[in-house]
């Protein structure tokens, strides 16, 4: 909930999904500019919901942004899925998280490369932010 207002208060669209079937039909639906996906979901997991998304004529040139309390090794597994980063939830102080996040989202929707993620507090459920 925080990542949605934080989001939201500085200026993206934000929709949620609560499983990850919901997730691909909103990114469907609406071709968000961005993808917060988190890795663990019901009914459809994030991997298998970064695969669809990734394959989809609509969907696959979407930057994602994976947001996971897996282990660190996991990043470059996803990274070769096509996740654009990847952030380990438990590795950001809680009271960075929003600002950190916000200047991740920031660079990706700006075209700018991110060599290095400080990784914030993620999200239970995926989200898509558009600006």
């Amino acid at each position: 909930m925080a990542n949605e207002k934080a989001l939201a208060k500085a200026g993206y669209s934000v929709f949620t999904a609560s499983d990850g079937e919901e997730a691909l039909l909103i990114a469907r639906a609406r071709i968000p500019d961005l993808i917060l996906l988190d890795m663990l979901l019901p009914k459809l997991g994030g991997l298998e919901v970064l695969q669809a998304l990734k394959k989809g004529d609509l969907t696959a040139a979407i930057p994602v942004i994976v947001m996971s309390s897996l282990p660190q090794k996991n990043e470059i597994k996803l990274i070769k899925a096509g996740a654009t980063a990847y952030i380990e939830k438990s590795a950001m102080a809680l009271d960075q998280h929003s600002e950190s996040l916000l200047r991740i989202v920031k660079k990706i929707l700006d075209g700018v490369a991110i060599p290095e993620i400080d990784a914030p507090v993620g999200r239970p459920t995926p989200s898509s932010a558009n600006r």
